[in-house]
């Protein structure tokens, strides 16, 4: 895969994803290792950062019968680019930053998918809270598929920042952009969705929830 970029680095600081002297160190050793081909190293860098990597996707992508090809897909990505890793973010960082890079390319290649969304997990429970479940489940699925309409970078800013709740700082880090151009896209994206949720109100209150911590 080539590298996806989205704009000039962002200046980070020892908040936005520096690791400590000893993170740094035993980063370095693990991508060393699994770089080498040491199979040990493969699985146990698999183990610490699968969460992550499906976190990022999930939150861009929504829950759809791709996402774990597309972890999947994050990973050989992962496991070809170690040898470049300097240990200048933390693992769990750059892997994320990938798994962002695949998302990209993967919005590129759908249209209107077949898609199964939810963010919240399936319960069994019954009365109000099944009727809560339900009302959420389908308040994400009527959000993703306006993300779907809106343009592939001003979403994953939006997904990041807003659903994931990453600051600024830490989308900018992500997506190899600046703070300002993330801030812009995270404008434009409400901005998009908020017409779009203007004869919806489910989407409409989701959206509103949504901005309550939002930057």
């Amino acid at each position: 895969m080539n590298p996806v970029t989205f704009d000039a680095p962002a200046p980070t600081g020892p908040d936005v994803g520096a690791p400590a002297a000893s993170t740094r160190e035993h980063d370095l050793e693990l991508a060393r290792r699994a770089a080498a081909g040491d199979r040990a190293a493969q699985r146990a860098l698999f183990l610490a950062q699968r969460a992550h990597v499906h976190r990022a996707l999930f939150r861009i992508l929504g829950s759809n019968r791709d996402l774990e090809d597309l972890v999947q897909d994050a990973f050989i990505e992962i496991l070809r680019a170690l040898p470049s890793y300097r240990g200048d973010s933390t693992l769990r960082r750059w892997c994320q930053t990938i798994a962002v890079r695949v998302a990209y390319l993967a919005i590129g290649r759908r249209r209107a998918p077949a898609v199964d969304l939810a963010l919240v997990e399936d319960t069994v429970a019954g009365g109000p809270d099944l009727a809560r479940h339900a009302q959420a489940r389908e308040a994400a699925r009527r959000l993703y598929a306006a993300l779907d309409r809106v343009e592939a970078k001003q979403r994953i800013a939006f997904a990041l920042a807003v659903i994931d709740g990453n600051s600024l700082a830490e989308v900018a880090a992500l997506t190899d952009s600046t703070v300002f151009a993330v801030k812009t896209r995270v404008w434009r994206a409400r901005r998009e969705l908020a017409r779009r949720a203007h004869n919806d109100p489910v989407l409409a209150a989701y959206l509103a929830d949504l901005s309550g911590g939002a930057p």
